[in-house]
């Protein structure tokens, strides 16, 4: 495993975990998860509900033993050192934990005194993280008035009090309109430029395809497929064709007939047809004339890349918001 001052920030390998409360025929949690995280990247981990990743980052902030396996995070060991593994993480879940009652500027201040900084060290640091997350000019009103891009901004900044050398946050975006998120981007980006190491949970595929220079995607407890996201779209094919028939109902016989140029599984859903294909022009072609002589007419055909959700519907079965077991539930037995 990695050590303190290599390049690696987070491994772990042959994770195991199992809940007690568990029942006899239920799979383990984490069944034997395998992750390495490069310094000073922004790494995805992403599943659908339940397949591990509250479980997996409970075990490396140390929330969590595993049953099995090893995890080094920042060089030590996540069950005998974990005092030195807290001193270098930083934790940003779903939710703010800032208080509302309180200014930007005093929130700061408050999580820098609890986290032993001198007074005048919190406020340092204090004004130091407002400037650095374009909240200085409105760092002195209170939480309550703020949007909610600018609270987790406002909130990351709480974790980055101690200057952490990694930081996990979980599902940043959850409930932000599409400007919050965009201000959130910005500040991870702005995090990682500054040497941090980001390790981000999330089910919003676009988010992932933004931010992170590596991808994990975990089903069933352990990690199914990993690579940057180029690399994973291209495992489900080069491209997608998209076909729309004149009549929902034809759906099933235009699947049937575009099955020889498909690379993969075809998705057929809403009255849409998704295929993934390899050559592009020779598939769009062929498939176009296959479905004249057929006879079926079809309203759109088109061709383009594929997404980051159609990379983890083939890998993992699942899309990104699929209701699946309540996996934070399981957590808390």
């Amino acid at each position: 495993m990695g050590r303190d001052g290599d390049d690696v920030a987070i491994e772990a390998r042959g994770v195991r975990k199992r809940y007690a409360s568990a029942g006899a025929g239920e799979p383990a949690a984490l069944e034997g998860f395998e992750l390495t995280v490069a310094r000073g990247s922004v790494h995805g981990l992403l599943g659908p509900n339940g397949a591990g990743k509250t479980t997996a980052v409970r075990i490396m902030t140390t929330l969590l033993d595993p049953d099995e396996g090893e995890v080094r995070v920042a060089g030590h060991d996540v069950v005998r050192e974990g005092r030195q593994v807290r001193r270098r993480i930083g934790l940003v879940g779903q939710h703010a934990a800032v208080d509302e009652e309180l200014s930007g500027v005093q929130n700061l201040i408050m999580f820098g005194r609890l986290s032993r900084l001198s007074t005048r060290e919190a406020r340092r640091r204090a004004s130091e993280l407002l400037e650095r997350f374009g909240l200085a000019e409105t760092g002195s009103k209170r939480v309550s008035a703020y949007s909610g891009g600018m609270r987790r901004r406002l909130d990351l900044s709480v974790a980055l009090v101690v200057d952490p050398q990694i930081l996990f946050v979980d599902e940043p975006t959850t409930g932000l309109d599409p400007a919050g998120r965009r201000d959130v981007w910005d500040a991870i980006r702005t995090l990682v430029r500054g040497g941090t190491t980001v390790l981000l949970t999330t089910q919003y595929m676009e988010e992932a395809d933004q931010l992170a220079d590596h991808i994990s995607m975990l089903a069933h407890g352990r990690v199914v497929a990993g690579g940057t996201p180029a690399e994973l779209k291209a495992r489900v094919g080069d491209d997608w064709i998209e076909l729309v028939p004149r009549r929902a109902a034809d759906a099933a016989r235009v699947a049937e007939v575009v099955a020889p140029w498909a690379s993969g599984s075809i998705h057929a859903a809403d009255g849409r047809v998704q295929v993934p294909v390899v050559d592009r022009t020779g598939s769009l072609l062929a498939t176009a004339a296959a479905l004249r002589d057929s006879g079926i007419e079809v309203e759109d055909i088109s061709i383009r890349t594929p997404t980051l959700d159609e990379v983890f519907l083939q890998l993992t079965g699942s899309t990104a918001a699929d209701p699946l077991t309540d996996e934070t539930a399981r957590s808390h037995p």
